[in-house]
């Protein structure tokens, strides 16, 4: 599909080279410019917690496909390869702090008064202006903590709950890559290229857009709440008897209350001004929610499955992630690729991107490249031959 594009990637961690591997997925050349040691995300667990694990799937997983080139910008020959790369690619690609940038002489503004046609595509933390502009962010930072996002999931006076990694990241690397398919298709009608920023602040407080709309136009927001005190208990978490958790997804309330309470067996419930209205199951939420927990606490999930599919009410299983790996409906829509062994490792079964196209062709998966596997093949692209 992107068979005819050359990105090059100067990118480290995760929310930049994200981006650049569904390039990569997508069939785009893609050169991720290393230093000599390598993106430190190949030694993530060692640097997160001293691990001496050599394997890394967080780096894999945005990281195949690609061609790794090896070269130390701490030099002038390094700078100057550097330079004769981004001249031969469509694309180029960063998410290093705007001042790094700058001291490479790959800061926006020159590189594209010399290469008019490309598309820069900067990643940050927090912008490329401004007071915090060249703080360093990574997800925690930018995406949770200073957007907001963290401190709406855990009641008032309660710490922010424990965040994943790479959830951040990979919004912002999404974001990021429509970002740069918008810049592509531009230059496909004017000829010429553009810059396109994104940062993890930015894309956090857009994901939080509800809540900060309604905090501007109201002046307050309704707090994180305790399961029992959610005001639609129709959309909350319960318990099968076996322990199987799941979520019911009834936000028209009204609309899905009465076939669960038929389905439980619970018909009186809608002659009961607590449970008979959206309105008063918000006022008593707490009863909705205890009655709720003891009807589901009687039924094993396989049951309850078959009463609320025979009843068309909507739920979703609550998976672990070794449950996500055994989903039937997870491999059914295409989560999972096979990505095969290379110099970096051997063959495994991966996370896929997250679209599908039909019609168009996409390669198969590539390899997760060693550091600096293919900086002579690629300098020999460009014309430096066996000299480089």
């Amino acid at each position: 599909m992107l068979d005819d594009i050359r990105v090059v990637e100067l990118g480290l961690w995760v929310a930049g080279p994200s981006a650049g591997g569904i390039l990569a997925d997508w069939g785009a050349d893609v050169i991720k410019v290393e230093a000599p040691d390598g993106d430190p995300m190949r030694r993530v667990f060692h640097l997160i917690a001293g691990h001496g694990q050599p394997e890394s799937p967080p780096f894999d997983l945005d990281n195949r496909a690609k061609r790794s080139v090896a070269l130390d910008l701490g030099t002038d020959e390094g700078r100057a390869t550097m330079a004769r790369l981004v001249a031969s690619a469509d694309v180029f690609l960063t998410n290093l702090r705007p001042e790094a940038v700058a001291r490479l002489g790959l800061g926006a503004d020159e590189v594209r008064a010399r290469h008019p046609r490309l598309v820069y595509a900067q990643v940050t933390g927090y912008g490329t202006t401004g007071p915090d502009a060249h703080r360093a962010g990574y997800d925690v930072g930018g995406f949770w903590a200073r957007s907001g996002v963290a401190a709406t999931l855990a009641p008032p006076g309660s710490p922010p709950p424990a965040i994943r990694g790479g959830f951040g990241d990979h919004v912002t690397g999404v974001t990021t890559l429509a970002g740069i398919l918008g810049a592509l298709l531009e230059r496909e009608r004017t000829g010429e290229g553009c810059v396109v920023e994104t940062s993890l602040l930015r894309t956090g407080i857009y994901c939080l857009g509800w809540d900060l709309g309604i905090q501007a136009r109201f002046g307050k927001l309704l707090p994180a709440v305790p399961r029992q005190d959610e005001i639609n208990p129709m959309v909350n978490c319960y318990v099968a008897r076996d322990g199987q958790w799941f979520w019911l997804l009834g936000v028209e309330s009204d609309r899905h209350f009465p076939n669960l309470a038929r389905a439980l067996g619970h018909a009186e419930w809608l002659d009961d001004d607590r449970f008979a209205t959206a309105r008063g199951r918000r006022k008593a939420s707490a009863d909705v929610v205890a009655a709720l927990d003891a009807a589901f606490a009687t039924h094993d999930f396989a049951d309850l499955v078959d009463r609320l599919d025979a009843h068309d009410v909507w739920w979703a299983p609550v998976n672990d992630p070794a449950e996500v790996w055994e989903d039937p409906q997870a491999e059914a829509a295409g989560a999972f690729v096979d990505v095969p062994a290379g110099a970096w490792g051997p063959a495994h079964r991966a996370v896929a991107s997250p679209v599908t196209f039909r019609g168009p062709t996409l390669p198969p998966p590539g390899p997760v490249p060693a550091v600096g596997e293919h900086t002579a093949e690629v300098l020999a692209e460009l014309g430096d031959g066996d000299d480089a």
